[in-house]
């Protein structure tokens, strides 16, 4: 016990001793005096010290234990404090443990996902009420199935590779399997899988009902396969139509191309053989855009820079619509000031836009005048050139000036039926002045006309004169011996038109066969071989003649010289063996360059 414990009870016995002393000495007095009259033996000093040798030891130990059941029920009332914090807390975790027992019981009963517990033993611990709602069968009924009575052996062989490759705590794994229902019916299931990080081994797995998705994305899938039939029909189509539009398209512009460099017309023959080849290759350039779509959607049109004189160009794409304006009754004004440079573009490209702006200008205008004006702003070696076109037509309401550039867009309906059209002009110009990086617009005034434009830079340049245009890569006297195997007859006259003149020897075959078999039999400086054909195609041909050709150890070049121009037909041709590809219409420049590039040549076969 310590000083002050003793101190204390020290403190609590004093009271009590007083008390006793007193008491004990007011009984003496009371006996001896007032009961007994002796005051001889009445001694108040031995009352004092009998009574206090009495009293202070039973003082101090009553005061002890009254410290001790003052101690003892401190000690009793904090333990029973405690008790009912205790009592109490534990209630309140109860209620909370009831409410979120009640919650989770709700939550599993009335879950779409089905949500299961397995122990490391591959026995079920816990399955939610949604897999009556999943399967068709009871809790009691799925907890009494066998694992793998729901799934296929393969599916369930490889659901137990996710399970043995899981890792406590680690990310979860999903995969999806069919599943028999208890009406026998077959659903899909997706089903992640995780391991809980507790050390436990219990495996977590949650289901859904995935029939609904999956029938989507078969649906979906069938859609693709559709939209590929369509592309591959649409590509079909864009072959077929670019081969059958360009073969008569070379004729013309081969033939306008041969009269055009003849010496034998007057002025206004040659100026009028301008206009068509002009005009075609203007029809080609829109053949172009039209059939490879894909290209015009991907914006991945091919420009094809060279010097052009601004000038010339308009005025020839006037000329070209002189006659339907003249019809009309309208008058078409070209507006180039002296001085306009050549510039260094795509001449055919821009006049195909410009052609396309005077176009609708004769459509939609049905009296007054048509104006062609070119501005040119030279900024060192470059210039940027305004191309406008000015009528007193229609005009273009407000709320419709926004789509005109869009692809199959007119005005509106009423314009479409009474003007008709396509409505594809514009939006090939603007891809063509977009990918020149330009501008291109329309001002216009309803009632009373529009102007369209469009403004590209480019560097200036210096024209060829008509010496060096008319010159050839080939010469004369090349003495180069060419097979040509082509079963167009007119294609065939265009071709000797063009080379005979530079002393290239031509020998014909109307098919593939007839062209594996001159090569079987002559020696060649090169083909030019046609890919469509009769009996057998190019590609066929090409494979067996470098077949043939492959034990000499060295090939003739072969030029595809063909309609078919789309990208993949060219990688086709490439593919077969030839060594280049020329498309139809045939340019006689290119044709000529080709056949100086490639002829006398033969490579490792």
């Amino acid at each position: 016990m310590n000083l002050a414990a003793i101190r204390v009870r020290i403190l609590r016995a004093v009271p009590a001793v007083c008390l006793i002393v007193g008491v004990a000495m007011a009984m003496d007095y009371i006996v001896t005096i007032l009961l007994l009259n002796e005051p001889a033996a009445h001694v108040p000093m031995a009352t004092l010290v009998i009574s206090t040798v009495i009293a202070a030891p039973l003082a101090y130990w009553l005061a002890g234990q009254r410290l001790r059941l003052e101690t003892m029920h401190a000690e009793l009332k904090a333990s029973l404090d405690a008790k009912q914090d205790a009592i109490e807390d534990a209630e309140v975790a109860l209620a909370k443990y009831r409410e979120v027992d009640r919650l989770y019981r709700l939550l599993g009963d009335n879950l779409t996902d089905h949500v299961a517990l397995w122990s490391p033993q591959g026995e079920r611990l816990y399955s939610s009420p949604s897999i009556e709602r999943i399967t068709g069968y009871t809790l009691e009924e799925f907890m009494a199935l066998p694992p793998a009575a729901l799934v296929g052996e393969a599916d369930f062989r490889r659901v137990q590779g996710i399970i043995r490759s899981l890792e406590p705590g680690g990310e979860p794994v999903s995969a999806d399997y069919e599943s028999l229902c208890k009406d026998g019916s077959r659903i899909w299931i997706e089903s992640t899988y995780s391991l809980l990080g507790d050390g436990s081994g219990i495996l977590l797995v949650t289901s859904r009902d995935i029939t609904e998705r999956k029938r989507l994305e078969l649906d979906i899938a069938k859609a693709l396969q559709m939209a590929e039939a369509a592309s591959a029909a649409k590509s079909d189509f864009l072959a077929n139509m670019t081969h059958e539009l360009r073969t008569p398209l070379t004729a013309i512009i081969g033939f306008a191309e041969v009269l055009r460099r003849s010496r034998n017309l007057n002025k206004t023959a040659a100026r009028q053989v301008g206009h068509i080849l002009d005009a075609s290759n203007t029809l080609l350039s829109v053949v172009n855009d039209v059939l490879d779509f894909s290209r015009l959607e991907a914006g991945g049109l091919e420009l094809d820079p060279a010097p052009f004189d601004p000038a010339a160009m308009a005025s020839s794409c006037a000329g070209l619509v002189a006659e339907r304006a003249e019809a009309k009754g309208l008058a078409v004004e070209v507006r180039a000031p002296r001085g306009l440079k050549p510039m260094n573009l795509d001449g055919p490209r821009l006049s195909q836009v410009l052609l396309n702006f005077l176009s609708n200008a004769v459509k939609f205008t049905s009296h007054g005048a048509i104006t062609v004006a070119l501005r040119q702003t030279i900024d060192g070696d470059q210039a940027v050139l305004r191309g406008e076109v000015t009528d007193t037509g229609i005009g273009i309401a407000p709320e419709h000036r926004e789509n005109i550039f869009d692809r199959f867009s007119q005005a509106d309906a009423a314009v479409s039926r009474r003007f008709g059209g396509t409505g594809l002009g514009l939006a090939i110009s603007r891809r063509i002045i977009e990918r020149m990086d330009g501008r291109i617009g329309v001002d216009s005034v309803e009632g009373q006309g529009s102007t369209f434009w469009f403004e590209v830079r480019g560097p200036l340049a210096d024209l060829p004169t008509q010496e060096a245009a008319e010159t050839s890569p080939l010469d004369a006297d090349a003495g180069v011996r060419l097979l040509l195997v082509e079963d167009n007859a007119v294609n065939r006259e265009l071709i000797f038109a063009i080379l005979e003149p530079f002393g290239v020897a031509i020998e014909t075959a109307n098919d593939g066969v007839a062209g594996v078999e001159a090569m079987r039999q002559g020696q060649y400086d090169l083909v030019l071989m046609d890919v469509q054909m009769p009996v057998m195609d190019g590609l066929t041909a090409t494979r067996e003649i470098r077949a043939m050709e492959g034990a000499r150890g060295a090939s003739t070049p072969i030029i595809a010289m063909t309609a078919n121009v789309l990208p993949e037909q060219v990688a086709n041709c490439m593919a077969a063996g030839m060594d280049d590809h020329l498309g139809k219409p045939i340019s006689p420049a290119k044709l000529l360059e080709a056949v100086a590039r490639w002829s006398g040549r033969s490579h490792a076969a």
